[in-house]
């Protein structure tokens, strides 16, 4: 039986490429959003040639009406989706009072908004009514920063929205949730290789539904 698409939005060298092919090896159409549309395209090539089925899909995750249009492009290229992956995030330095309200909602538009952009398009498209939505949490959700704020505000913010998203869906055939990367990704620490993280993506799709949790820690 042939396996839904896995949308993998914010697809770059490291955790969003070992996404892509950790589910393309698991039998996945895979489709790669993100904003660099050469970059995409060559991943989507590399994985193509392998005989896996790819496609590469330019959208800034903080635009909504892009975001939406290239999440409905790709299901109707690739087919109706089983995976949702969202691991965009805007990674840089700031502070509590560093920025200026325009700054802070350009930052939170891609790592909340369009969280929630990417699961509301998503959802009445899933395949069978049923699948993963899955997102990139991280540690400082849990502690805080004062030099990474919005990005600590961020992913507190999408652990917030994801657990409620999970309680919202629990009776249906949708499995919503954050994993919290309370690591450095790529770092010396070979548990935090962007392989090992995408096989616990991997892992939480394939849980029994008896065993689905709004969050996994990763530490």
């Amino acid at each position: 039986m042939s396996k839904g698409t896995a949308l993998i939005i914010g697809v770059g060298p490291g955790l969003g490429l070992a996404l892509a092919e950790a589910f393309a090896r698991d039998g996945h159409p895979v489709a790669l959003f993100g904003r660099d549309a050469e970059r995409l395209d060559k991943y989507a090539a590399e994985l193509t040639g392998q005989g896996f089925t790819a496609g590469a899909y330019q959208a800034d995750a903080g635009n909504p009406e892009a975001l939406q249009a290239a999440l409905r492009q790709a299901v109707n290229d690739l087919g109706a989706p089983e995976i949702l992956v969202y691991n965009a995030a805007v990674l840089k330095t700031d502070t509590p009072t560093g920025l200026d309200a325009t700054a802070w909602a350009q930052t939170l538009a891609v790592n909340v908004t369009g969280a929630v952009v990417a699961a509301r398009t998503v959802l009445p498209l899933l395949r069978d009514g049923r699948g993963s939505l899955l997102f990139t949490g991280g540690g400082f959700a849990l502690h805080p920063s004062p030099e990474y704020t919005t990005l600590s505000v961020g992913k507190a913010a999408l652990r917030a929205y994801v657990q409620a998203l999970h309680d919202d869906q629990r009776d249906s055939g949708v499995h919503a949730s954050t994993v919290t990367v309370a690591g450095m990704i790529g770092g010396e620490d070979p548990r935090f290789a962007p392989e090992a993280l995408a096989a616990a993506y991997l892992d939480l799709h394939h849980q029994p539904k008896d065993q689905w949790q709004a969050e996994l820690v990763y530490a």
